[in-house]
């Protein structure tokens, strides 16, 4: 289980984490000058494949582990897990016994494992997840896997999960972690400094006091812009979907911001799109009752899917495990797993909710999904790693008639709030603030925030680096044309800020890796892009 790691420790414990470095970085070199350089061989049949997946665990473990490298200069984080994906890529052709790509795997991943402390919670220190990075191509080759040998995909998957315990044992290590150290100081996590040195030490008012508007997107004027999200891990990488039937992809350096290109096919609405963890392909809902994947270097369309119920596809989320798996919820009340290389719905991997599917979201091992309704409830569902299979577990009626527009989920919040979490977004002119309290996800409201929201699909987010200060901040979009920032841990007077600039309700926001940006976008179309202001 994975609750934060220690960041301090015994001198002895420090002095053993440099030679282990040491040791972490002569292995490196090694697999970089002989692994790497063997000549390319054929991969086919099931032995090839086995032993491609194992170079998919080591990428996934440098992954997991990126967000502890050079806190202060993020470009090379993604500079170097690209470099190591296209490397891993290449020697996965090449014909190595698997046994000795096994050894390979865990002495890397024992050797990070004692240099940096246990691995802490996938999305602490990003908006969404850090666990694993793929490329395109590795995440539709690693789908053929999970379909040919599905019980090794379980095996596979059940290493990469970072929690194995119940959700109360994960709370009740998130509390001992936390009393055990003096009072007034910081959560020992691994990625404490890095989140630290980005995000300043100083309070949440002055962390989420913003300069002013950094850009305007205006492309998709008079149509609303439903959905809005930063690449996994960049800074100023950014989309944005619109129900005019396109995504842009912006960049917003160098100066000026610009759309790099718009992608076209869908022939109506776009509902909702989520990034790759490597960011090199995107997932895209339609009102056209297809979803489709894109290639995000060159704006191509890789595959067309079909709604195996032939209905209009409303939200989807990749499958934080294994991003082979993309989940999607349809008007006719369905949910499918689909796998994305194949076009294929997973056997056994389908549900029926009481309404429309609104609001998707996985726990970061991807073993609870919950689902959100135009009807007023949320269930949740239990997914197996090994088949791909849904099993339907709770539901709660949060309002009846009152549609759940947005489901985010974070495994501990803060420091005081070191409960799995669940931020929901409902028609209800509130934000609310569940506690996960068992392994199928029942929900306890914790508490709830007073926005605008009574009829457009409004959503929300934690913020990324919430989770290394003292106090946890929320943001949220509202009808009453605001971002609205909270703090979940204040007793009273909760709103930490309110940013006012948009001229329709606001629908959608989402940090960039560092929290130095935020973007929002609105009804009418438009997408602001905020600048936080320098302390």
């Amino acid at each position: 289980m994975a609750t934060g790691g220690a960041e301090g420790g015994p001198k002895r414990r420090r002095e053993s984490s440099r030679s282990c470095l040491d040791r972490a970085g002569v292995l490196t070199m090694l697999a970089a000058r002989c692994d790497f350089t063997a000549p390319a061989g054929g991969r086919g049949g099931r032995g090839g494949r086995v032993m491609a997946a194992v170079w998919q665990q080591v990428l996934a473990v440098d992954a997991r582990y990126n967000a502890y490298r050079t806190p202060t200069f993020p470009q090379f984080r993604t500079q170097y897990i690209r470099r190591r994906s296209q490397l891993l890529r290449e020697n996965a052709k090449a014909g190595h016994p698997p046994a000795l790509r096994r050894q390979y795997l865990r002495l890397r991943g024992q050797l990070l494992g004692q240099r940096y402390g246990p691995l802490s919670e996938p999305g602490s220190a990003r908006a969404y997840s850090n666990s694993i990075v793929r490329s395109s191509r590795t995440t539709l080759d690693r789908m053929e896997d999970f379909e040919d040998d599905p019980r090794a995909l379980g095996a596979r998957g059940h290493r990469r999960s970072v929690s194995r315990g119940s959700y109360q044992l994960q709370a009740q290590m998130n509390r001992a972690v936390y009393e055990d150290r003096p009072p007034g100081s910081v959560v020992p996590t691994s990625a404490a400094e890095a989140s630290r040195a980005m995000a300043g030490d100083t309070s949440l008012s002055e962390n989420y006091a913003f300069a002013g508007m950094y850009h305007v997107f205006d492309q998709h004027v008079d149509e609303a812009v439903p959905r809005v999200r930063f690449a996994n891990d960049d800074r100023h990488r950014l989309a944005c979907c619109s129900l005019d039937g396109s995504i842009s992809l912006c960049q917003l350096v160098p100066a000026p911001p610009t759309v790099l290109r718009v992608l076209r096919g869908h022939t109506r609405g776009v509902s909702d799109f989520a990034w790759s963890l490597s960011n090199d392909i995107l997932v895209s809902t339609s009102l056209d009752a297809t979803m489709r994947i894109w290639a995000s270097d060159d704006g191509r369309c890789i595959r067309e899917i079909p709604d195996p119920d032939g209905a209009e596809l409303l939200c989807c989320t990749f499958q934080p495990v294994n991003n082979n798996l993309t989940v999607v919820g349809n008007a006719k009340q369905n949910l499918h797993v689909v796998n994305i290389s194949t076009g294929k719905k997973v056997k056994g991997g389908s549900s029926k909710l009481t309404g429309r599917v609104l609001a998707l979201s996985f726990d970061a091992p991807g073993r609870l999904l919950w689902a959100g309704d135009d009807r007023g409830s949320v269930f949740s569902f239990l997914f197996d790693m090994a088949t791909g299979k849904l099993t339907k577990a709770k539901r709660l009626v949060v309002h009846e008639g009152s549609p759940v527009t947005s489901i985010s989920a974070r495994s501990w919040v803060s420091r005081e709030a070191r409960d799995p979490s669940l931020l929901i977004n409902a028609c209800l002119n509130k934000l609310l603030l569940y506690r996960v309290v068992d392994n199928e996800g029942t929900l306890q409201l914790k508490r709830s925030f007073p926005i605008e929201q009574s009829s457009h699909p409004v959503r929300s987010i934690f913020c990324p680096l919430m989770s290394f200060r003292q106090g946890a901040c929320v943001v949220t979009g509202s009808e009453d044309m605001c971002v609205h920032f909270f703090d979940v841990e204040r007793a009273a007077k909760a709103a930490v800020n309110k940013l006012q600039g948009h001229s329709a309700p606001v629908l959608d926001v989402s940090f960039n890796c560092d929290e130095s940006l935020l973007a929002s976008s609105d009804a009418s179309g438009m997408v602001i892009v905020w600048r936080r202001e320098q302390k």
